[in-house]
């Protein structure tokens, strides 16, 4: 979790396409990492934040892009992975919503964790964020700290003296800061999705958490907002 300077360094960059992940893509390259962006496709409702992740990856430049797909829509148990379950509009009341994915980080950092062992690569960033997050678990300081501790006891990589740091440059920074720095290293977020229920054109629904968090960050950003939403 350190802010040190790749200078030509190997990093995995989990990217999903939204707001969080392609700011935290651009922060790694400026840390001069030579990036390899990782998306899952994981029976999210729909297939338009892989396309955004595909033009976010292209757009800020990367060593590969890889996407994979783990089906957690098997599993259900989330407003994102079951269409029977609604997205809800508004602010979340508090608790865990119910758009949270049940072990969804665990996966993706451990995909990630595997090709970067496979690269040499001693880097992860993970655009998590414990401030405007919409109360996910692992999204936690605590939980990160946790897994990289298991990423140093279960690798080959590891063991013989390579250490594994996560990053998460996003952790403590309310949306609008992400929004700022995002901005000052280029990012356009026209490309991203944040949205729990973007169309097939990758229009936002307006209506749901995720949506109010990034039109909040926007404003108290004093930048204009882009974002293509239905409502």
């Amino acid at each position: 979790m350190t802010s040190s300077t790749g200078a030509g360094a190997k990093a995995v960059v989990l990217l999903s396409g939204g707001l969080d992940s392609a700011t935290t893509l651009a922060i790694a390259k400026d840390r001069q990492f030579d990036c390899f962006a990782l998306s899952i496709n994981y029976g999210q409702r729909h297939e338009s934040e892989l396309n955004a992740a595909r033009n976010v990856a292209n757009a800020i430049g990367v060593a590969d892009h890889k996407i994979i797909s783990v089906d957690l829509s098997a599993f259900g148990g989330s407003a994102l992975t079951d269409p029977s379950i609604a997205v809800p509009a508004g602010k979340n009341s508090g608790g865990i919503p119910i758009t949270y994915v049940p072990a969804r980080n665990t996966i993706m950092l451990s995909l990630a964790l595997a090709w970067a062992e496979t690269l040499g690569c001693r880097d992860i960033f993970i655009g998590v964020n414990a401030v405007d997050y919409s109360g996910y678990p692992d999204c936690r300081p605590e939980y990160i700290q946790a897994f990289e501790k298991m990423a140093n006891l279960a690798t080959k990589t590891a063991i013989e003296g390579n250490k594994l740091t996560i990053h998460t440059p996003l952790i403590d920074l309310p949306k609008k800061d992400i929004i700022k720095t995002g901005i000052a290293l280029g990012v356009d977020y026209r490309l991203t999705i944040s949205c729990y229920q973007a169309d097939e054109a990758g229009r936002a629904c307006g209506i749901c958490d995720s949506c109010r968090i990034r039109r909040e960050g926007f404003a108290a950003a004093g930048i204009v907002d882009i974002t293509r939403y239905k409502t």
